[in-house]
């Protein structure tokens, strides 16, 4: 049995189990295979579901593609044809409360700059701004009845992620790596792909008080292109033999303290480090797309200038997904607020993701990838319907997010909002039901998976969300 040496010894601590010896041994190797036969057996859920998945799943990983700043709902996928007949008039009800008191004096209603057309077999309306998306509208699901809560970008984008628009929470990619665990011992549960430092920043990866090794690995930054995205430090700076003896005494060190402390957050760090030891062999050939033929390179936008960029970060995103990731969260380096510049600003946007969004969709389907991934896209929220200058206003009060593959109908438009695209009025689907259907189908019970916090049990949905049954396949 490994012990410590005398110099670390301490006359309180408790009994060394054998759990905490698998745990520190041969660098905690022996805790991986253990959790991992834990896992197998509970179905795979993680350290968060003891007793294994509440119900039978219909995905196995999500990928949310993040339109940072709130794409306009009826610019893009809610086609409201009085909006575009009434262009001009007021607003024949009484606007919400929004950040910019210019954008509600005079209240008048602006048309889309864009023409909407009926795709698919399905018919569901789509913008010229998305043609690509457009092409596979009859894989999509769109909710256009979405609510949130927070007129501010750092509100509304804090309860896309968090669940919460003023405290600080665990993100949903870390409730999902808290519930499930990853498919690899050798990879994270969540990564997190060009993440913004603007509106929440880390806090939007986060973990808060789950433990540390719950927060997404990020992987390049908003600011540098996808092409120079990598892992932090995944280069080791010594000799492997020399890095284990240093991760063994790191984790020597970590357990005594947390034998004496008994402190949980100790444990998940100890946990982040031996995950990093492991990635150095695992995430290099998975982040290097130069085994990629060009057809899928190409399918991506790949080597386009406009679609360059995203492209590369849709095509890791599906390479994290077959190797195992959990929860992969893709971040548009361009920001959908236009308050003004509406039609050069939203084309722009568009251009850059809609072809890679497209073959993501496309990619995944041709290797099966599709029917057990849950695709979401969105932003924190849309716009008003009403102009503000030559743009238009924050608006949480009604916008749309869609939802592909993972046990979602196919080809459905669920929801509505008024005729003008402002206030959401049929089937409405507030944040905390987005939340909770997400976890629905990756076979959790959002009351059930919880941890305890300062006295209370903590949910990603806190007291509310329910289950959008309506969607289900």
């Amino acid at each position: 049995m490994k012990t410590f040496p005398t110099s670390c010894r301490h006359d309180d601590a408790p009994t060394f189990s054998r759990r905490q010896w698998l745990a520190s041994a041969a660098a905690g190797f022996g805790s991986v295979a253990a959790a991992g036969l834990a896992q197998e057996l509970a179905g795979g859920a993680g350290e968060g579901l003891v007793g294994g998945l509440h119900h039978a799943p219909r995905a196995r990983r999500v990928i949310f593609l993040f339109m940072h700043g709130g794409p306009s709902q009826v610019d893009t996928f809610d086609y409201k044809p009085e909006l575009k007949k009434r262009h001009g008039e007021r607003l024949p009800f009484s606007p919400a409360k929004n950040l910019d008191p210019g954008s509600t004096g005079s209240a008048k209603l602006m048309a889309s700059p864009w023409d909407f057309h009926q795709r698919g077999e399905s018919g569901l309306w789509v913008s010229d701004l998305f043609p690509e998306v457009g092409r596979h509208i009859d894989e999509l699901c769109v909710i256009r009845s979405m609510q949130s809560k927070g007129q501010s970008h750092g509100q509304a984008v804090c309860m896309l992620h968090t669940g919460t628009d003023n405290f600080v929470r665990p993100s949903v990619g870390s409730w999902v790596s808290y519930g499930l665990g990853a498919e690899s011992a050798d990879l994270p549960g969540f990564v997190s792909i060009g993440p913004s430092a603007t509106h929440g920043g880390p806090r939007n990866y986060g973990p808060a008080f789950l433990p540390a090794a719950h927060q997404a690995t990020t992987i390049g930054r908003n600011g540098k292109t996808a092409a120079e995205a990598g892992f932090a430090f995944l280069e080791p700076q010594a000799g492997l033999e020399v890095q284990s003896r240093q991760l063994d005494l790191l984790s020597e060190m970590n357990r005594e303290y947390l034998d004496r402390t008994q402190h949980g957050p100790v444990e998940g760090m100890i946990h982040s480090m031996e995950l990093a030891f492991r990635m150095q062999a695992a995430a290099p050939d998975v982040i290097d797309l130069a085994d990629e033929p060009e057809s899928i390179r190409s399918l991506y936008g790949i080597g386009e200038e406009a679609t360059d960029n995203f492209g590369r970060q849709c095509l890791l995103a599906r390479r994290f997904a077959e190797s195992g990731v959990r929860y992969i969260q893709v971040s548009t380096a361009n920001v959908w607020d236009q308050h003004g510049n509406l039609e050069k600003e939203h084309a722009k946007n568009a251009r850059a993701v809609d072809k890679p969004i497209a073959g993501l969709l496309a990619d995944l389907k041709q290797r099966g990838l599709l029917d057990d991934t849950l695709v979401v896209w969105g932003g924190e929220f849309g716009r008003t319907p009403i102009a503000q200058g030559n743009g238009r206003d924050h608006n949480p009060q009604g916008f749309t997010m869609w939802m592909a593959g993972g046990g979602v109908k196919r080809g459905l438009a669920y929801g509505e909002t008024d005729e003008f695209g402002y206030y959401a009025v049929q089937d409405k689907v507030h944040m905390h039901d987005l939340h909770a259907t997400m976890l629905h189908l990756l076979g959790i019970d959002h009351t059930r998976l919880t941890y305890k916090y300062a006295g209370r049990d903590f949910r990603l949905t806190d007291v509310y969300g329910e289950v959008v049954h309506g969607i289900l396949a």
